[in-house]
């Protein structure tokens, strides 16, 4: 099966296209928080590692992770959703550049994945959260404010935290219908229904698997699953991410290709889902076919699975990532 192609002159111009491009991300919001630390000893009272803390991080996650990922391929992201009133909303309305669309909605905490690494690896993830529908008032006032934009793109990145409801979707995609603005979905199967149509969508082949509801491991059977995902979408273009194996790309109206794995050595996989769907919905704004993306988004996220913790792949790093793939051209 041909391949998707990208010689480095063409490689060159679509990352040169990308600075300046405004685009809504709109998601559930989180915070990342790290905790660094060293394993010496098990514990005495379980069997368990102790952790012996050197110093703790924190990063923008969700949607706030896609916005990052935006930003640092040059793009011009403004984040859209909700956080909560405490110390972690706070946080995160401190550390973003435009916060005119993140809304703190009382009664909700915001969303904290908190990590344990220790010798490059992480030992623990605590969850803290609650799921909650957001508030019929805040989706209303988050409408409000993306219909007052005129962004190239619109990114929904669904974390399933709440934000993603049938309404605040519907009138998303019937506004970005009749401005021209084209979508990119990162989805979650719990709300797969609600992404039709748009431009682009990218679940990973266990949520294809689940929505299409037979496994998603042999191309045979990816290459089903593609084809049923893009009907019942109604979307142009489809990434399904699959891990060590790559990504496999559908377009409507031409048969699927098959893309592996650009990843030199695997540390973390925490965030590549988002540096997938940022570098993809940049390329393509950029004038990109989806093998072009593809190719992209894979050397992205090659890039970012390399890093410990919550990255972001920049420009620099994606040409030199380029670099040392086998020519495509």
């Amino acid at each position: 099966m041909t391949t998707p192609a990208l010689d480095s002159a063409r490689a060159r111009r679509i990352i040169g296209k990308f600075p300046g491009r405004r685009v809504v991300v709109l998601g559930d919001i989180m915070l990342d928080h790290y905790i660094w630390g060293d394993v010496s000893r098990i514990s005495p009272e379980a069997p368990v590692p102790v952790v012996e803390v050197r110093h703790s991080t924190s990063n923008l996650g969700g949607a706030g992770n896609v916005a990052q990922n935006l930003e640092s391929l040059g793009l011009t992201p403004l984040l859209v959703g909700v956080v909560g009133d405490d110390q972690e909303g706070s946080w995160i309305k401190r550390h973003l550049r435009e916060t005119r669309g993140v809304i703190v909605e009382p009664g909700r905490p915001t969303t904290v994945k908190i990590r344990v690494i220790a010798h490059h690896q992480q030992i623990v993830r605590v969850d803290q959260e609650k799921k909650m529908t957001v508030s019929a008032g805040a989706a209303a006032k988050l409408l409000r404010f993306l219909e007052k934009e005129k962004p190239a793109g619109i990114v929904i990145s669904d974390y399933n935290k709440g934000i993603v409801t049938p309404s605040l979707i519907e009138r998303v995609l019937r506004f970005a219908a009749s401005r021209r603005i084209p979508v990119f979905v990162d989805p979650k199967v719990e709300n797969f229904g609600l992404f039709s149509p748009v431009t682009f969508i990218s679940p990973n082949h266990h949520e294809a698997a689940r929505i299409v509801g037979h496994p998603c491991h042999t191309n045979t059977e990816v290459e089903s699953a593609g084809r049923e995902i893009l009907d019942r979408s109604a979307s142009r273009y489809l990434i399904i991410k699959r891990g060590e194996q790559g990504m496999s790309i559908f377009e409507k109206g031409a048969p699927p290709t098959h893309l592996p794995t650009t990843a030199q050595e695997v540390f973390d996989v925490t965030g590549a889902g988002d540096t997938v769907i940022a570098t993809a919905a940049a390329a393509l704004l950029a004038g990109a076919t989806i093998g072009e993306a593809a190719i992209l988004a894979n050397a992205a996220a090659g890039v970012v699975v390399g890093k410990i913790g919550t990255a972001v792949c920049t420009r620099e790093e994606l040409a030199e990532a380029l670099k040392r793939e086998p020519s495509r051209s």
